[in-house]
């Protein structure tokens, strides 16, 4: 019986909205945004969330990094010591770079640092272009792989030697349908010579959709204009040790080189996979929260359009009203089929919006490197969001409706 009550009410709001498609339109648009923004954002942050994590493990699930200061979240600074700490800790090192690397549970260590700047060849010229300096070991420690010719070695590393490994976009760029193995480039205003080409989902080509080229890290320093101070080190331990267990040997070969005293705070930051995704997770909360609130907004817009449809259908049907009273329904029944009315009316915006906010997945998935995937609780969030803003905003007309006097009501013209 409850069932039958229930598909009447769902046909009547659908016979509704189809004498009154202008009213309805603006009332499911204003649900669909509401709902639309919370799917698509949903899929947004699930994707990057996603990627992510696919980059961090993508170094290996027991790589860790080593900041001069690191804290996670949102930050605020105006450059003054009280608001920037970052300027009580001493720069990192090569040196330290090359201690970490000789302890017991250290397999290696690359050392980044990074900036932008113009690269050109015979056939192009790009004023901006993510520039890395490493250590030879890059490619272990963050992951990716050269498809084409070679990584620089420890001797030409040692010896300042001008080579790049270049990503497939800038080779695009630079050499448009040629080899860009053995050609000659200007870096930094510097001749320059690509040994290599690296396609990665790496954290440092974020799956090559920017042009961005890899250097060795000394010739980095001789050439580069860049903000120094911001060195990190990417630290893998050896297989049998513990992630635990080789940050504790890290952090204690840098207290001693910096001659830290027990009593002394460490003056560098040791900073895992988790507590970035961590930080990430804090920063993108607080965006999808700034999203619920302007859905919420979009929401209580169709809802008032809820109220207005819901009062002119109860006016429009006020003898209608009276002649089902007169027949034996009662209050309860009146006001149950009019919140099946208000519901449906939101519910249709509520499957407009999920489709909309697919579309918008659909493009971001497409022009962007992101992989927006539509999370399940997001589309069942909709819907209970969309059903919830018909039965509320759907009570005050439905009650109006239950309470009508039978007899007034079948005077009613």
């Amino acid at each position: 019986m409850n069932f039958a009550r229930l598909m009447e009410g769902v046909g009547i709001a659908l016979e509704s909205i189809r004498s009154a498609k202008g009213r309805a339109a603006l009332t499911i648009m204003g649900v669909a945004i509401g709902v639309a923004v919370v799917v698509g954002m949903a899929a947004a942050i699930q994707g990057v969330n996603q990627s992510v994590v696919e980059q961090l493990e993508s170094g290996g699930p027991k790589t860790f990094y080593v900041f001069r200061y690191w804290q996670g979240g949102i930050q605020i600074s105006d450059g003054s010591d009280e608001l920037s700490p970052w300027r009580r800790n001493p720069w990192l090192t090569v040196e330290e770079a090359d201690l970490i690397r000789q302890q017991s549970l250290i397999r290696d260590v690359t050392v980044t640092e990074s900036t932008g700047g113009a690269v050109s060849s015979e056939h192009a010229n790009l004023p901006s272009v993510s520039i890395a300096g490493f250590s030879p070991s890059w490619v272990l420690v963050t992951g990716g792989e050269i498809t084409a010719g070679r990584n620089f070695t420890q001797l030409e590393y040692a010896a300042n030697h001008r080579v790049a490994i270049i990503n497939d976009k800038l080779a695009e760029s630079l050499f448009p349908g040629v080899d860009p193995i053995g050609k000659r480039i200007k870096v930094f205003g510097q001749p320059f010579q690509v040994i290599g080409l690296h396609v990665a989902a790496s954290s440092l080509f974020g799956g090559g959709s920017n042009p961005r080229m890899a250097i060795p890290h000394s010739t980095f320093q001789k050439v580069a204009n860049y903000r120094k101070g911001w060195m990190q080190f990417s630290v893998m331990p050896v297989e049998r040790a513990t992630v635990a267990e080789a940050q504790d040997q890290v952090i204690a070969t840098l207290r001693a080189n910096r001659a830290l005293g027990p009593s002394k705070e460490n003056n560098f930051s040791i900073v895992t996979s988790d507590k970035f995704l961590e930080a990430f997770d804090s920063v993108t909360g607080a965006f999808f929260m700034v999203m619920l609130v302007l859905s919420a907004v979009a929401l209580m817009v169709g809802g008032v359009g809820v109220v207005a449809v819901m009062m002119i259908s109860v006016t429009e049907r006020t003898r209608e009203i009276g002649v089902r009273k007169a027949l034996g329904a009662t209050r309860k029944e009146i006001l149950f089929q009019f919140l099946v009315e208000a519901s449906t009316l939101t519910a249709m915006g509520g499957l407009v919006g999920m489709a909309l906010g697919a579309l918008v997945a659909f493009g971001v998935r497409s022009a962007t490197p992101i992989p927006a995937t539509i999370p399940l609780w997001s589309i069942a969030a909709a819907l209970i969001a969309s059903v919830v803003t018909g039965v509320f905003f759907g009570i005050y007309p439905a009650l109006k409706a239950s309470r009508l006097d039978p007899v007034e009501a079948l005077r009613w013209e």
